[in-house]
């Protein structure tokens, strides 16, 4: 074959994945759904007067617009993963004035909410820099942190587990039933609160439980609830909100299944979130 035929037939495949493309966003953009990349456009936190929703199905998430985040392995520092088995990741946010929620979605056909030797955790992760000033979107850097959020399917478990236990001691066992002894982490939230200043600096705040957590896996996706009030007591070390304000953003999910953990992830460089003024 010749170099005009390999040329044709390459200028068909290149238009064949063009028109796939137009089809692709057509369709999304019929849906209503914005398809951003990780270097452009905004993540738009809308104004929701009243009680914010904290379960991952309510219908007031509806009054948000979602949009889709392609990830891109992290391939910055050891242990990298450059081929991540998380490819988007769709994100919603709405706030009252006084309190911010986050709507979280991915496809994952494995549910892993254990931590035990050889098995791992399906998480994912919210970082904000503290301050004005730009910081390195993964852990940070000496004099520019991040406020970190990261949620944990095994955490999410044990309140679930603890929630569970509490209803079943407050009804009453039956009579006779052997009762097991069973150690169930207590946890404030499902969400560890963190400081990052730049590699091995991750560190877990004190007083946790700022940062709220509810999440549900359904026919092969997660969904998961942030919520934090707007102000703070701590704001050298929280990330700052406030209605009309434009903040940075940037995301990381890990996928347990396939042993992701610490610095093998899927990333979402940052954003920025714009938080509508209350109308």
């Amino acid at each position: 074959m010749g170099w005009g035929s390999a040329s044709i037939t390459t200028s068909r495949r290149v238009t064949l994945v063009l028109v796939a493309l137009l089809i692709l966003v057509s369709g999304l953009h019929g849906l209503g759904i914005p398809l951003v990349s990780s270097q452009g456009l905004f993540i738009r936190s809308y104004f929701l007067p009243g009680e914010l929703p904290f379960e991952p199905k309510a219908p007031e998430w509806d009054k948000a617009t979602p949009i889709i985040l392609p990830l891109s392995g992290q391939i910055i520092t050891r242990p990298t993963l450059p081929d991540p088995t998380i490819k988007a990741l769709t994100v919603r946010s709405l706030h009252n004035g006084k309190e911010m929620v986050f709507l979280l979605e991915w496809q994952d056909p494995t549910k892993n909410d254990r931590l035990t030797p050889g098995t791992f955790r399906d998480g994912v992760a919210v970082a904000f820099p503290l301050g004005d000033a730009p910081a390195f979107f993964c852990m940070g850097q000496l004099d520019h942190y991040l406020n970190i959020w990261h949620w944990k399917a095994d955490w999410q478990t044990d309140i679930e587990r603890r929630k569970t236990k509490e209803e079943e001691r407050k009804a009453g066992g039956s009579e006779g039933e052997v009762r097991r002894f069973e150690v169930i982490p207590r946890r404030a939230s499902s969400v560890e609160d963190l400081l990052g200043g730049g590699f091995s600096t991750l560190t877990s705040k004190r007083g946790q439980g700022a940062v709220q957590g509810n999440a549900l896996w359904e026919q092969g996706r997660w969904k998961v609830v942030f919520k934090r009030a707007l102000e703070t007591r701590d704001p050298d070390n929280d990330a700052t909100f406030s209605p009309g304000r434009i903040q940075t953003i940037a995301f990381a999910v890990w996928n347990g299944e396939n042993k992701e953990r610490n610095g093998q992830k899927a990333i979402a460089p940052w954003l920025q979130l714009v938080i509508d003024p209350v109308s």
